[in-house]
C-alpha cells in the first residue's frame, strides 16, 4: 500500500466505494487522514463499514463543512453529461476534487529515496487503443531485463494498492481518460500516448474534451520524456506542442503508417520491421513478423511505443527484442490459445467494436472468423475493407441471422460459441486461423467480453483435447 502523504489529520471524503474508492480509503487512513465515505449502493457502504470506515451521506447540507478534499471514483461523472450532485456540492463549498491517481502521484516519493542508488520512476500510458497491451509489454520488458517493476492503474492492481517503491524500481501505469481528467497531480517520468479514436464521448462532450483529458498527462508538470503516436492529427499536434524543435529528443514520435524522418528521435514500424532513428540515422531494427504475441499493425504500434519507453531507460535494443519474443500477449487481445494441424486459434474477444475487429482481421490471413453479438452504433459497413482475408464467418449472438447478412462474406449462422467453434474446427485447413473478433458487444449472451473469450478458449481446448 502507498500511504497518502500531505493530508495527515484531515477529513477526506470519498465518493464511490468500488475498487479504487476502498483502496483510497485504506491509503488515506494509513497516512493519518480521516476517510469519510459514501456510495449510493447500500452493499458498498456495508463493505466499507465492515472495514471500520465511517459512511456519511455527502448529499446532505453541510456535509463538506470540514472536508479537505473529495476523492471521486472514475465511473462517476464530474462534468459531462452532467456532474454528480455530490461533486457540485463539493465545488460550491470550495473543496478540491481529486481521485486516487492524484493521491498516488502526491504520495509516491518518500524520504527513503535519499538512500537509493537509482531513483524510482513512473511510466504512464494512455490512449484510445493498445494502452493495456503497451503497459503489459513495458512491464514484461522490465521484468525480462531484471529491473524491479510493478504494474497498476487501469490494469493490474489499483495505484494505491502497490508496494512502496524500492531502489531502481519502475512503476508502469495504464491510465484511462476518466483517470487523467480529474487527477490533481500527474507527474510521470515517461508519458506515452498511443493513439486517439472516438470513445467515451458522452463523458467528455465530444472529441475535443476527450483529447483534452488525455493531454493532461503531458501538461500537469510535464514528463521528462514523451512517447507520442503521431498517426492521428491529435498526436501530431501534441508532439509539436511538447517539442522545442526538430532535434528535441525529449519527444519520441511513433508511427505504423509511414517512415518518420527528421533530426529528432523516431520509432516506426513498416512491413513488419521496427526501426529506431536518431538524428536522421538508423540506430536499431527489429523484425516483428515472428513475434507471435504481437500480431498485426496495431500490435506493432504497441511494440514501437513500448520499445521507445524502455529505450528512454537505457535498455539495449537486443534486450527489448528478446523480451518481445517471450511476451505471450494479454488475454482476449490477439491471444493465441492453441495450435493443431497447422490451424491457429486466436482469442480477440476484446474486439467489441468494428474498428478493433478490423485491426484484428488485418493481422492474419486465411481466417475462419467467429463474430457477432450486440451490434454497436455506426453499423458494420467499415468491415468491408478487412474481409478479404476471411474465408468464412461463423456468427454467434441472439441476432446472428441479421448480423450475418451485413458482413459481405460467406457466413454461417451458428448462434452459440459451442456451435461456431465446432463448425470452424470441422472446416479449417492447415494454414487457417480460427479468430474470435466479435465486432460487437457481448451482453446478449455473456456478462462481459472476458466471459465470452473464456468460453471460446474452453471450446477450443475441448476440441484440441479430442484431437
Amino acid at each position: 500500500m502507498i500511504p497518502v502523504q500531505g493530508l495527515t489529520g484531515a477529513k477526506v471524503a470519498i465518493l464511490g466505494l468500488g475498487r479504487s474508492g476502498l483502496s483510497a480509503a485504506r491509503a488515506l487512513a494509513a497516512g493519518g487522514a480521516v476517510p469519510v465515505c459514501w456510495d449510493d449502493n447500500p452493499a458498498a457502504r456495508g463493505a466499507a463499514q465492515a472495514e471500520g470506515f465511517d459512511c456519511v451521506d455527502l448529499g446532505q447540507p453541510g456535509a463538506f463543512d470540514d472536508i479537505a478534499r473529495l476523492i471521486v471514483s472514475p465511473g462517476i461523472p464530474h462534468l459531462y453529461p452532467a456532474p454528480n450532485p455530490v461533486i457540485v456540492a463539493a465545488q460550491e463549498a470550495g473543496v478540491a476534487v481529486d481521485n486516487d491517481i492524484g493521491l498516488f502521484f502526491q504520495s509516491f516519493a518518500t524520504l527513503a529515496w535519499d538512500n537509493f542508488d537509482v531513483v524510482p520512476k513512473i511510466i504512464a500510458i494512455t490512449g484510445s487503443n493498445g494502452k493495456s497491451t503497451t503497459s503489459a509489454l513495458v512491464h514484461h520488458i522490465l521484468k525480462h531485463a531484471g529491473r524491479p517493476t510493478q504494474l497498476a492503474g487501469n490494469i493490474g492492481r489499483g495505484v494505491l494498492d502497490i508496494e512502496p517503491a524500492i531502489d531502481g524500481e519502475v512503476v508502469v501505469l495504464e491510465l484511462s481518460s476518466y483517470q487523467t481528467d480529474l487527477a490533481r497531480n500527474l507527474t510521470p517520468d515517461v508519458a506515452v500516448f498511443t493513439n486517439l479514436s472516438p470513445d467515451h464521448l458522452d463523458r467528455h462532450a465530444g472529441m475535443g474534451g476527450y483529447f483534452a483529458a488525455k493531454r493532461r498527462l503531458f501538461a500537469e508538470g510535464g514528463p521528462d520524456r514523451a512517447v507520442i503516436g503521431v498517426d492521428e492529427p491529435e498526436g501530431r499536434f501534441l508532439a509539436g506542442q511538447l517539442s522545442e524543435g526538430a532535434a528535441d529528443d525529449r519527444v519520441i514520435r511513433v508511427s505504423v503508417d509511414r517512415k518518420l524522418t527528421g533530426l529528432g528521435w523516431q520509432v516506426f514500424a513498416r512491413k513488419g520491421f521496427l526501426s529506431e532513428y536518431r538524428n536522421g540515422k538508423q540506430v536499431a531494427s527489429i523484425d516483428l513478423r515472428g513475434v507471435t504475441g504481437l500480431p498485426g499493425a496495431h500490435n506493432h504500434q504497441n511494440a514501437c511505443a513500448a520499445y521507445a519507453a524502455c529505450r528512454t531507460l537505457g535498455f539495449a535494443p537486443k534486450i527489448i527484442e528478446a523480451a518481445f519474443h517471450s511476451f505471450g500477449g494479454l488475454p482476449h487481445r490477439s491471444q493465441t490459445v492453441g495450435e493443431a494441424g497447422g490451424v491457429r486459434f486466436v482469442n480477440d474477444s476484446k474486439a467489441t467494436n468494428v474498428d478493433s475487429a478490423v485491426k484484428a482481421l488485418a493481422a492474419f490471413q486465411n481466417i475462419r472468423w467467429i463474430c457477432g453479438g450486440l451490434e454497436k452504433e455506426g453499423g458494420l459497413g467499415s468491415l468491408s475493407a478487412a474481409i478479404e482475408t476471411v474465408r468464412k464467418a461463423y456468427v454467434i449472438g441472439r441476432e446472428a441471422a441479421q448480423f450475418a447478412m451485413k458482413l459481405g462474406v460467406e457466413a454461417e449462422v451458428c448462434g452459440t460459441m459451442e456451435v461456431a467453434v465446432a463448425r470452424a474446427v470441422e472446416e479449417a485447413e492447415a494454414g487457417d486461423v480460427v479468430l474470435l473478433a466479435p465486432a460487437a458487444a457481448s451482453f446478449d449472451q455473456y456478462d462481459s467480453f472476458e466471459r465470452r473469450g473464456e468460453d471460446f478458449v474452453a471450446q477450443v481446448q475441448k476440441h484440441l483435447a479430442d484431437g
